[in-house]
């Protein structure tokens, strides 16, 4: 399937290598250090075109850790495993047509690479149990078709956050609170390595010449890398992980995030098509709670979606996905967020959702909120939902628009009729704190209407924060819009259960 395939020897060399024209080429001198090529994207599908560093000692990768279920394997034992992964890593190179792995499928990929490993572990003559042979493959195909030693940790679904702070430290969010792990790459070569195979998938770089990067993963899992100079302790890569089942609002429910006449509420929100602004800080789920609310749309609606790097994961049919472009090397060919949300006003939407609000493009979509484009919906950085207008008025003045401030808060206070306040707990759980709808002006202030607050009462004896969602009672300003719809009742008995 991969074409010749060289004899290992007791020093690991194949005494021909075969490169991607498949005809021999000058015998290779010393086993080479395995390195994940850049060239190489997350499915093999260009050949391997750099030949490997020398080998060398490099630190343990700890193939272990991610797998707590497994009998724990000593620092020796870790050290001898990773020469031997070396070892075999080197082989396989040399006596694989990389050519021809470019035409398999991944788990194609995966048997053949597990069925010449075992084959050179067997030729090397080499002792190894079942797990650590089991190990060393799943090592070697993470490096060809993966993302390295991370790729077990994108695997796991209860990690929301992945950090690596240079080859040699990486952090992980679970349950709201941060862990180190024993992974570490080789090296900062292999590190950077990773870093190209996921931007290079979408059609970017990274380097010292464009030394930061926004990306995704192929799920949508969001992806930030900064590397040398810039990062002086080696590459910075952060991944927002996604899981794998798309969070509903009953989800939220089953979390403790919300209450059921809350969520009850926020269905009717999104069916009505009110304005709404999502806020909260980093990390508070405000993309994950957009996803939520949008699964309450008409599926018959036309939705345009716009985002620096595309993370919604709507379930309505109809729906076109747009992302910004960063400037080339030259400084040209960037498409900002205020590009797109000013196209999609040409392109027949129903709802316009921006991913995330955060320059001038902010009036761009205020004016589309007041010209009949209603339910469309954006999130927002603020702590509150008073500061949230007060951001939106900030990303106005940004775009050098010299309105008065009255005028520029009717605007606001015309576009945006509901402001959902999500909020990180200090023990690492996440609420909706507040649900605030904006009902007008008052003089030169915009004025506000909380429905719903959650209130901390303190705490369990595990640290857990002990609260509950307060309803005011306070009859909503879009009641009539709910009766339009057919909705009233609905809203009614959720409210009249908490008031």
């Amino acid at each position: 399937m991969f074409g010749k395939r060289g004899t290992p020897q007791s020093g690991g060399a194949a005494p021909k290598t075969f490169g991607s024209g498949g005809g021999p080429s000058a015998p290779k001198p010393k086993p080479a250090e395995p390195a994940s090529p850049a060239q190489e994207p997350a499915e093999a599908k260009t050949p391997a075109k750099e030949k490997p560093a020398p080998t060398k000692k490099v630190a343990p990768p700890a193939v272990d850790a991610v797998a707590p279920d497994k009998k724990p394997i000593s620092s020796e034992k870790k050290e001898k495993l990773d020469e031997i992964k070396v070892n075999v890593f080197n082989d396989l190179m040399e006596a694989v047509d990389l050519s021809e792995l470019s035409a398999l499928t991944p788990d194609q990929v995966r048997d053949e690479i597990n069925d010449m490993v075992s084959e050179i572990i067997s030729m090397r003559g080499l002792v190894l149990s079942m797990q650590e042979q089991q190990l060393v493959i799943e090592d070697i195909c993470n490096d060809v078709l993966g993302l390295g030693p991370i790729e077990p940790l994108l695997a796991r679904d209860d990690i929301a956050d992945l950090m690596v702070n240079g080859p040699d430290v990486v952090y992980i969010e679970v349950n709201g609170k941060m862990e180190k792990t024993p992974i570490k790459f080789r090296d900062q070569a292999q590190l950077m390595n990773i870093c190209q195979r996921i931007v290079s998938a979408v059609g970017r770089r990274v380097d010292e010449a464009s030394p930061i990067c926004d990306a995704r993963l192929a799920d949508g899992s969001r992806v930030n890398v900064i590397a040398p100079p810039l990062a002086i302790d080696g590459t910075a890569l952060t991944i927002r992980k996604f899981k794998k089942d798309k969070l509903t609002l009953e989800n939220l429910l089953q979390f403790g995030s919300i209450t059921p006449e809350l969520k009850t509420v926020m269905e009717v929100i999104s069916a009505i098509r009110l304005n709404t602004l999502i806020s909260g800080g980093t990390g508070s789920g405000k993309t994950t709670l957009l996803n939520c609310m949008t699964g309450h749309i008409d599926p018959a609606e036309r939705i345009i979606t716009c985002e620096d790097s595309a993370e919604l994961q709507l379930q309505q049919p109809h729906v076109v996905r747009l992302e910004t472009r960063p400037p080339n090397l030259e400084g040209k060919g960037e498409i900002s967020m205020r590009d797109l949300v000013k196209n999609c006003l040409r392109m027949r939407p129903e709802r316009i959702i921006v991913g995330e609000v955060r320059g001038p493009e902010a009036f761009d979509l205020l004016q589309a909120m007041n010209t009949g484009h209603d339910g469309s919906m954006g999130t927002i950085h603020a702590n509150n939902p008073r500061e949230a207008i007060s951001r939106v008025e900030n990303m106005i003045m940004m775009g050098g628009y010299n309105l008065p401030s009255k005028a520029m808060r009717e605007q606001i206070s015309g576009a945006v009729n509901v402001i959902v306040q999500a909020s990180r707990l200090r023990d690492g759980s996440r609420k909706i704190t507040h649900l605030t709808e904006v009902i007008g002006m008052e003089g030169d202030i915009i004025t506000l209407q909380d429905l719903c607050v959650y209130e901390i009462e303190g705490e369990d004896a595990n640290g857990k924060l002990v609260g509950r969602h307060k309803f005011s009672g306070l009859r909503p300003s879009f009641w009539d819009k709910a009766k339009y719809y057919g909705l009233e009742r609905k809203l009614a008995e959720a409210l009249n259960q908490n008031g």
